[in-house]
């Protein structure tokens, strides 16, 4: 089996499995699915959207945001760890979206890795959800499980993760794909428990449990 046809199998299957799979990130507009994916570094998607709702209370929009202070930023947001950096690159996002694009998310990738605290797997999210454009996020559940099913090797910089997976993923399932690895790195394949392989619908196909039936056998 190639990877591009083992990656086809794996898209199928996990599209059974999680058939309404979205983004886990609450959010109604654009600029505020920038604000949530900032704050989600190094914080679970959960507790973003706990806070998100307060911060949205006292800055409605992004002019509003634009232009609050950094500090009255940062109070609500600490709750999400690194507010500091995290107030700064939200304050100074929104001063440029303002600023530069009428207030509103352009749509251009690179025009989004200009954005303030955006980096390819943000402007990769919106470009998915947003826009509807095709999309791979290579977040902390992706770069394991794609590595784990043998649709890369070793690899675990995101960059050249998202670069494999270009060649093998169909443009249109990427961002779907994508999402689908949240649910199941959580439900199924953790990284904080042991993976419970028994129940994986990628059992048969995934290159790791090959590897451990076939080592059992031995």
């Amino acid at each position: 089996m190639t990877k591009k046809q083992r990656a086809l199998e794996i898209i199928e299957r996990l599209r059974q499995e999680y058939p309404d799979a979205d983004c886990t990130l609450e959010y109604e507009e654009a600029w505020k699915l920038l604000v949530s994916v900032r704050l989600a570094a190094q914080c679970t998607d959960a507790r973003v959207n706990q806070i998100v709702p307060k911060l949205y209370e006292k800055f409605p929009d992004v002019d509003a945001l634009a232009e609050a202070k950094v500090e009255e930023i940062e109070e609500i947001v600490r709750p999400c760890g690194l507010g500091k950096s995290k107030a700064r690159d939200i304050s100074a996002c929104m001063r440029m979206l303002r600023d530069e694009y009428d207030s509103k998310v352009p749509e251009d990738f690179d025009a989004l890795l200009r954005l303030p605290g955006v980096g390819r797997k943000s402007a990769n999210l919106i470009m998915g959800d947003v826009f509807g454009k095709p999309a791979i996020v290579t977040d902390t559940h992706c770069i394991r499980l794609v590595n784990r099913m043998g649709l890369v090797d070793g690899i675990k910089e995101p960059g050249k993760v998202e670069k494999e997976l270009w060649k093998i993923i169909p443009p249109e399932e990427g961002s779907a794909f994508c999402h689908r690895l949240v649910y199941h790195g959580r439900d199924v394949c953790s990284a904080r428990t042991k993976p419970k392989c028994e129940e994986c619908c990628l059992q048969d196909i995934c290159k790791q449990q090959i590897k451990q039936t076939k080592g059992q056998h031995k």
